[in-house]
């Protein structure tokens, strides 16, 4: 009994003398992992606890991150079944919380926290939050998925089950770390990660407040079958329909000549692809021109194939394609090495999610294949449920976005999904726009850059690192809801201001320090930005009709 008595007046002693000193020594003196073990899961280990100054580097697989406001770095394991687990890094500002906690989604088949957007998301003051999915590899990896071979349980962890639980333990041991409430709580990722978002909407509906999910690769079933059925439409290598990176290019600039004009305005940037009604047959070659330069009458066959949507057995449809302006990216995708079809998102997910057969041989591609994939939907990954009914009558707000010149995921597969919850939601009376908006941005590739120096920049998943500089956050200069999508989902969420639309930015050479070369208007999917006349280069010559 004396010695239950002695350790309540300890904590009770220890209490006091952190309720006297600052807060941010408070928070610091917690960041141990004695403070944070009580409240882990009982299938959760704590692997570090320690703080960070703004002198201090953390070290990461891909990038190291100095000069950040000071933080509790956490790093946790959570077994997610006898065979599986998955881990997460948990960022909790000692100086600067805003009393929000913002999870970040991860990219391909990757297996890695997004330390380069949890940086970004400290300066803004958030707790944030992100996993590894369930296994460790490198970003260069993104189209490896050899780990899923006969891993049915890491599958799931990468299809939702560690999202889901790392942000579920992570609003935990945020609350505990600050002995308060978290507000808000909101995600942003792109490609899987905007995959993942969907996902956490239709599943979780309570997990977030406000979702930011960019181009996502949420048809998982279709989409990656896809992958690997467009890079055979371009083989045999030495067949008469090849099409080489050389022809790509002669492609682009013809495109940009037929396509450019086609919204009213000359200025390099194609403002909807699939608007232009582009005639590939005047690349055919006349007899007299140089083949480099020219396509002969197989490899234009290849090009309908590529940018045609799949529709297979009894008229089924299969995949959307991509816009006409993304040939940069396209290139990337259909062009092999040699005929093994190895190439990043191609073979991958049928042989190792699908077949579980690291010997299936890519020319086995069928409408069976899509059948199977449908009907296993391994780690129930597809997100594919467009009545988010219960998201939307809980406040929760969707911020939507892709790239017209994305030659990774068709622009239309996110135009798709947005058509498929509009006629799904709206004759059940839900007014899908007072919770869902859509953007699309011309020019912008898959998630960051743009082709011809088209604004894309609005402070999304994975942008921030992509460009020139160190700890850049938000948009530099235009920090403000306009400007920034985080900030206009915050905006939505918290003071009921939809965005009537957005304002992407082109910095010089995309450094922020050199200033912004350009900026487009961007209006909320189907209202279109039309020229009004004057400098391109600006928001005013532009307005949503």
């Amino acid at each position: 009994m004396s010695f239950i008595i002695f350790s309540c007046t300890i904590a009770v002693m220890k209490a006091h003398i952190l309720s006297l000193l600052p807060a941010s020594l408070a928070l610091a003196s917690r960041c141990d992992p004695s403070f944070f073990t009580p409240y882990l899961s009982s299938n959760a280990s704590l692997v570090y606890a320690r703080t960070f100054t703004e002198n201090d580097t953390f070290v990461g697989p891909m990038n190291n991150y100095t000069g950040l406001p000071e933080y509790c770095a956490l790093y946790v394991n959570v077994s997610s079944s006898p065979v599986s687990s998955y881990e997460f890094g948990l960022w909790l500002p000692t100086t600067t919380w805003n009393k929000r906690y913002m999870a970040y989604g991860n990219g391909g088949f990757t297996g890695q926290i997004a330390f380069d957007d949890m940086a970004p998301g400290l300066n803004y003051g958030f707790a944030v939050v992100s996993t590894n999915t369930g296994h460790n590899s490198s970003v260069r990896e993104a189209g490896d998925a050899a780990w899923a071979l006969d891993n049915p349980e890491t599958r799931t962890d990468w299809g939702w089950r560690a999202l889901h639980g790392s942000v579920e333990l992570g609003k935990t041991l945020t609350q505990a770390f600050y002995n308060a409430s978290i507000d808000y709580s909101y995600y942003a990722g792109c490609s899987t990660g905007g995959r993942q978002g969907l996902k956490s909407v239709q599943m979780f509906p309570e997990d977030f407040d406000g979702v930011l999910a960019g181009a996502c690769a949420w048809w998982t079933t279709h989409q990656q079958n896809w992958d690997l059925k467009i890079a055979l439409d371009n083989l045999p290598n030495d067949g008469p329909g090849h099409i080489t990176s050389d022809l790509m290019d002669v492609l682009a600039t013809e495109v940009l000549k037929q396509c450019d004009i086609a919204d009213g305005v000359k200025d390099n940037i194609i403002m909807d692809g699939y608007a232009c009604e582009f005639r590939p047959e005047t690349l055919l070659c006349d007899g007299t021109s140089n083949s480099s330069s020219c396509f002969n009458a197989a490899q234009i066959k290849t090009l309908y194939k590529v940018y045609g949507d799949w529709v297979d057995t009894n008229q089924t449809f299969i995949f959307p394609s991509f816009a006409w302006g993304s040939e940069a990216q396209v290139s990337q995708m259909i062009i092999t090495s040699d005929d093994q079809v190895d190439s990043p998102s191609g073979i991958a997910y049928p042989r190792d999610f699908v077949y579980n057969n690291p010997t299936w041989a890519a020319e086995d591609l069928d409408y069976g294949t899509i059948a199977l994939s449908d009907a296993l939907d391994p780690g129930n990954a597809t997100a594919a449920a467009f009545d988010i009914r219960l998201f939307a009558a809980r406040g929760g707000k969707l911020l939507h976005y892709h790239g017209f010149a994305d030659g990774e995921i068709p622009t239309s597969s996110s135009i798709y999904y947005y058509k498929q919850t509009l006629a799904t939601l709206k004759p059940l009376g839900v007014d899908v726009d007072s919770f869902y908006r859509f953007f699309l941005i011309p020019g912008m590739q898959h998630c960051t850059g743009s082709v011809h120096n088209a604004p894309w920049y609005i402070a999304a998943a994975n942008q921030a690192g992509s460009l020139a500089g160190n700890n850049v956050y938000g948009v530099p200069g235009f920090r403000d809801r306009r400007h920034d999508a985080v900030l206009a989902l915050m905006g939505w969420v918290e003071d009921g201001i939809a965005p009537g639309s957005l304002v992407a930015t082109k910095f010089v050479d995309d450094t922020p320090a050199l200033g912004v070369l350009a900026q487009r208007t961007l209006c909320p999917y189907p209202a279109v930005a039309r020229y009004v006349g004057g400098d391109w280069n600006v928001t005013e010559s532009f307005r949503c009709e």
